[in-house]
């Protein structure tokens, strides 16, 4: 189906009740709240036809993506932060799967630590920002990635029985092949099972000029289990667990994954050899005679391995290191919805214990992180168009490295209580308004301690008791509506102006403090005949201050562009979807001498096109069928994006089909 978003309550100014508001665009805006968040839903996951999870959310705005096109050697970047410097990620940007956190140590010249196929997840959610990420972490100054894994139900619809549904891709850059088998199993109303398994590959891609990009191909199982358990008197309790499973094996690739061309490096190659897992077993209980209880309980466990040998008879332990990553998160929330008088709270408070470990390797200190954090929320409605969100987080951390390195150990204690608010005002036009502060620090993490200190100013700080600290201010305002350019028509926009400040930075290469500044558009609309449009824009301007120096730089070298994104399509029902998207980046260039960071500046503006359709027989023997076709770069443009040290991938066709029994 397509996905339909129905927009209750909508008046006109005399507040009298106009009925609903039905947007059909693909991606709908999210005007109900001040949090900047952009949701994209299983139709247009597979209407991307995307290899990674980072190509996935690449037309988020606010989102630049390092080497997108491959899971190593690339990162997320979200509001200037996460994917930075020579390191692939940090603590600024969050992801989880099903609410399981995942690793985001540094680690260097390797990329992202999010391996995991695109293929597995229904959905996805980008929260850009701090002001809406106090429930899930500390230290999100860029934003918040949540995947959810796909359910048995999402298949068999709640009817008894078995589903089974086939997909087959094909791509003509680099001779990409995917195979995607889900067996949904329903035994009975409140039994489901399902196993997703997904075999990719990618062969080595070609920018628009032909050229190779320099990125080894690559070929990742995955696979997926996931089973629920509904009961209780009134079936309102719950059991669910779900175990992802990514593998990758590259061959006699450079360690470098990030900058290294794999056709022309002949030093420092490797093997390396990547397994991701990840388990989460919850329990909810919503009992129907009480407001007071929605009850979550999630314990989840997430390992990452990257195995590294050297394929040239080095001996140097960087490149003969296997490093991992272990997360065990145990959460405990309840949603509570109640009355004071006139005004309505929705309170969201829990408490988590988390424990980090990290295997000790060449350039990489191990050791154990452990952290306790209490949050409270409360969405407090005034019942005539005013709400406020306070939001309140203290997290304590004991960490502490052991290992065999005798210049790395020691232990650290270390706490930061954080928190922000939100106000949104929505008037009966539709119109809404909407402002947020939020401040958030990042505590140590276990690759401080091989650079524990450093001397400015004559005073010496020690990173394992710092923490980064971030300030955001947000404004904007929002609308939905109907009826504008003719009968039945839907629309909603969506602007957001943001000013970003981090200080005591430890994580960025010879950069101490950071101001960003930008502004972020989203609008969709829709028509009765099936025609749709979006946009989606994000404007930048920044600065740094040096670390050493702390005189300011007049740059970030780390700063995105500006961005447009542009979507025109037209629907025949459920039948057949056809739709135009045009990505267009602004030329970046900075006045210093030198520019550090990714990529080399300038950087030189581009606008690419694409193309997609998707076809559903309803009746004779395709019944059940999709058929998706889609061409990406459509002219073939020799661009590299902003950030990014390869080329982007030039033409290329894709098809899918997928067939459900």
């Amino acid at each position: 189906m397509f996905p339909v978003q129905v927009l209750a309550q909508a008046q006109n100014e005399d507040g009298q009740y106009l009925g609903t508001i039905i947007i059909e665009s693909k991606r709908d805006v999210k005007t109900d709240t001040a949090t900047a968040v952009t949701e994209i839903d299983q139709e247009e996951i597979d209407d991307r036809q995307a290899s990674t999870i980072a190509e996935l959310i690449s037309s988020v705005p606010g989102v630049t993506l390092i080497n997108g096109n491959s899971p190593v050697g690339g990162g997320i970047q979200i509001r200037g932060f996460g994917a930075t410097g020579l390191y692939g990620t940090n603590q600024k940007v969050m992801i989880t799967i099903d609410g399981a956190s995942q690793g985001s140590e540094e680690l260097y010249r390797i990329g992202t630590q999010l391996f995991t196929d695109a293929e597995l997840f229904k959905s996805v959610s980008v929260i850009r920002g701090t002001v809406g990420s106090f429930e899930y972490g500390s230290g999100i100054v860029g934003g918040l990635v949540q995947l959810e894994t796909k359910d048995a139900s999402d298949f068999t619809g709640g009817e008894i029985g078995y589903r089974l549904r086939q997909g087959l891709t094909f791509g003509t850059n680099g001779d990409g092949i995917t195979s995607s088998t889900i067996l949904a199993w329903q035994p009975s109303q409140d039994l489901e099972f399902m196993a997703n398994y997904t075999w990719r590959r990618q062969g080595e891609q070609t920018d628009g000029d032909g050229n190779n990009l320099g990125s080894p191909g690559f070929k990742t199982p995955s696979f997926s289990l996931k089973g629920k358990y509904t009961f209780g008197a009134a079936r309102d309790q719950f059991l669910s667990l779900s175990y992802t499973d990514s593998q990758m094996a590259e061959r006699d690739v450079p360690y470098d994954a990030v900058n290294g061309n794999v056709a022309t490096s002949t030093t420092d190659r490797v093997d390396r050899d990547i397994h991701y897992k990840t388990t989460v077993l919850t329990y909810g209980w919503n009992p129907g005679h009480s407001d007071l209880i929605d009850l979550r309980v999630i314990l989840s466990y997430a390992d990452s391995a990257i195995d590294n040998t050297s394929t040239t008879g080095s001996t140097t332990g960087l490149y003969n290191a296997k490093h991992e990553y272990e997360t065990t998160k145990l959460t405990v929330k309840n949603t509570a919805r109640f009355d004071t008088g006139s005004l309505s709270h929705e309170v969201r408070a829990g408490v988590e214990l988390i424990q980090k470990d990290r295997k000790e390797a060449a350039s990489a200190p191990g050791g154990r992180d452990k952290r306790v954090a209490f949050f409270l929320i409360d969405e407090m409605d005034f019942g005539n168009g005013f709400s406020v969100t306070p939001a309140l987080r203290y997290e304590s951390q004991n960490i502490a490295n052991t290992g065999p390195n005798p210049l790395w150990n020691g232990e650290y204690d270390n706490d930061a209580v954080m928190g922000g608010v939100s106000l949104r005002y929505e008037f009966a036009s539709g119109v809404s308004v909407f402002a947020s502060g939020a401040y958030t620090e990042s505590l140590p993490i276990l690759d401080d301690f091989d650079r524990q200190a450093y001397t400015t100013g004559g005073r010496t700080y020690n990173y394992m008791t710092m923490s980064e600290k971030a300030r955001t201010w947000e404004i904007g305002a929002a609308w939905r509506g109907s009826d504008l350019l003719s009968a039945g028509d839907a629309v909603s926009l969506k602007a957001n102006l943001y000013q970003t400040s981090a200080w005591a930075l430890t994580s960025e290469s010879g950069v101490g403090s950071v101001d960003l500044r930008g502004v972020e558009l989203e609008g969709a609309y829709s028509t009765d005949a099936g025609y749709y449009a979006e946009i989606s824009a994000n404007i930048v301007d920044n600065d740094s201050r040096s670390m050493t120096t702390q005189n300011w730089l007049g740059y970030y070298a780390q700063s995105t562009t500006d961005t447009l994104r542009l979507a025109v399509g037209k629907r025949w029902d459920d039948e057949l979807d056809l739709s135009w998207e045009m990505f267009a980046a602004k030329a970046y260039s900075d006045t210093s001498t030198t520019c550090t960071g990714f990529a080399t500046c300038p950087s030189p503006g581009y606008g690419v096109h694409n193309l997609r359709a998707t076809y559903r027989p309803q009746s004779g023997v395709l019944e059940g069928t999709e058929i998706r076709f889609g061409i990406d770069n459509v002219f073939d443009r020799d661009y590299r994006a902003r950030l990014a040290t390869r080329d982007a991938p030039g033409r290329n066709v894709k098809l899918s089909i997928v067939k459900s029994f």
